[in-house]
């Protein structure tokens, strides 16, 4: 009864590792990535569509990121999708491709890059300890409807608790590396 409990909380812990990963995947450090661009929405005829389904986002170089749009009408659409996005970034065109040039970020531009980095993996952690709680309550709940014993519900709380231990610490990893990341020169 308590591994279904247990697995769901794995699954949804993992999901919230993920989701920090991908977050972290669009702060700009001062290198080009791809990832950058992911919550960039164009006006593709209406309706709002990211950068990279409606063009080739490549990164020939450290410092430049390319996005070459499959329907070359839709190049001005997303400049001003760049434009309009809070990555601060100027698109430089050409007719047929767009060029966006990362600049290095100022030293205290990184300091507030590494305070939301710090703010995203708090967050992480909060959501992870509220899935502990959830499934501590239902473990509860079945010791109370008499479903397991009280030896099975503390077993329960006890995985479910080094589950939780094992991905805090993988969130912190994954944040100190994000920081160390962004604080290169």
């Amino acid at each position: 009864m308590t591994k279904k409990i247990i697995d769901s909380a794995e699954e949804k812990f993992k999901k919230t590792l993920d989701a920090l990963k991908k977050e972290y995947g669009t702060l700009r450090a001062g290198r080009a990535a791809p990832s950058l661009l992911d919550k960039v929405m164009v006006d593709y005829y209406g309706t709002p569509t990211p950068v990279n389904q409606v063009a080739n986002v490549t990164v020939p170089e450290p410092r430049i990121i390319l996005i070459k749009p499959y329907d070359k009408g839709s190049l001005k659409d997303i400049e001003r999708a760049i434009q309009k996005s809070d990555l601060g970034l100027t698109p430089n065109s050409d007719g047929t491709a767009i060029r966006l040039a990362i600049p290095q970020p100022t030293q205290e531009r990184r300091k507030e890059i590494v305070k939301v980095v710090s703010k995203k993996a708090e967050e992480s952690k909060v959501a992870m300890r509220n899935i502990r709680r959830d499934a501590n309550e239902a473990i509860k709940k079945l010791e109370k409807g008499k479903e397991i014993t009280e030896d099975d519900r503390k077993d329960g709380e006890t995985k479910v608790q080094k589950m939780l231990d094992k991905y805090i610490k993988q969130v912190d990893e994954v944040k100190s590396a994000k920081e160390k990341e962004v604080m290169e020169v």
